[in-house]
């Protein structure tokens, strides 16, 4: 039976997450480079973070978030018919992570590709599998945020190898009339990018630069200096976009680059400290995974709720940053 308008939105199905099982806690940095707890937690907020094991890759833990994802929303895999899996630590530099998952899940043909916008991967992908259900393209997508960053970090590097941890989240969104989902679903986004503050936040090599796989770089003060700014604008211009007050959010499901990041954006905008989901403390930065994994942790402690109002946001390198709003 054809419907009135014909048009279709995005809501949410279903979400579900991984972390490897190894922790490395602060302590544990302290006996391999010169750093310390104090010093780790005042500037940052990270107690510890999951380091993928050596049979652990981007594909397995996103498969295992993805399973978990199904699981949730009691789909199987042939349900799904769109896969989009948001990462800068590819399994291989071709195929994309998001088919290997494909293969290992047993989703028949569908589409399946990756999304590189490092730690606001996940709301690029989920901007971009939202469109293409909007659009008739898919009808029930997975949307992907995996890493193992731990792969691409200079262990002695005291600035940054303490910042980041591997992980991978994952989120189910399907196809519903317009005037079945009531206000549910995904309602705006707005992203962002620009390319001129790349060697802010970047990996020194490449396939195309001879191959090398490269460690991370970053000037972190340049980097939280852009953030707060540019992440407190997206906001605003997602809200704008959806017809909402900031105010009407209940919950803010940041990045989790930095406590002090959070902490800015929060006094930028104005938000109920206790309505920001924070998880710096135990994950560290997942890059791409961070607000899928955030986002989980919350639901399943029974924070989010069905019928909430809540904003995802990030920004990595690139720069790239944006938000999105999404009313489950």
């Amino acid at each position: 039976m054809a419907h009135a308008s014909g048009l279709m939105r995005s809501v949410f199905l279903g979400s579900g997450a991984m972390t490897p099982e190894r922790i490395v806690t602060n302590a544990e940095l302290e006996t391999m480079i010169d750093t310390n707890d104090a010093w780790i937690q005042e500037r940052t907020g990270i107690a510890q973070r999951a380091v993928a094991g050596p049979l652990e890759t981007t594909a397995t833990l996103g498969t295992e978030a993805a399973r978990r994802a199904l699981a949730d929303a009691n789909l199987t895999p042939a349900d799904i018919d769109l896969i989009v899996c948001a990462t800068s630590t590819p399994d291989r530099t071709f195929p994309a992570t998001a088919t290997l998952i494909q293969a290992e899940l047993g989703v028949p043909v569908a589409i399946a590709f990756d999304i590189q916008a490092v730690c606001s991967g996940f709301v690029y992908a989920l901007s971009v599998a939202d469109a293409m259900v909007q659009t008739g393209q898919a009808k029930t997508a997975l949307v992907i945020g995996a890493e193992t960053f731990s792969r691409i970090l200079d262990w002695s590097d005291r600035t940054t190898a303490v910042l980041f941890g591997d992980g991978a989240g994952a989120m189910i969104i399907g196809a519903v009339p317009v005037e079945e989902a009531g206000g549910r679903g995904v309602l705006a986004h707005a992203l962002r990018a620009d390319g001129r503050h790349a060697d802010l936040l970047y990996v020194d090599g490449g396939a195309s630069q001879g191959g090398r796989i490269g460690k991370l770089k970053m000037q972190g003060q340049a980097v939280f200096r852009h953030a707060v700014g540019n992440i407190s604008e997206a906001i605003a211009a997602c809200c704008a976009k959806a017809g909402v007050e900031v105010a009407d959010i209940d919950w803010f499901v940041p990045h989790q680059a930095n406590r002090r990041i959070l902490e800015g954006v929060a006094r930028r905008m104005g938000l109920d400290e206790h309505k920001v989901i924070t998880t710096v403390t135990q994950h560290g930065n997942t890059s791409a995974a961070s607000v899928p994994l955030a986002f989980e942790v919350a639901r399943e402690d029974g924070r989010i709720q069905k019928g909430d109002l809540v904003l995802l946001e990030a920004m990595g390198g690139g720069f790239t940053w944006g938000a999105s709003l999404i009313r489950l």
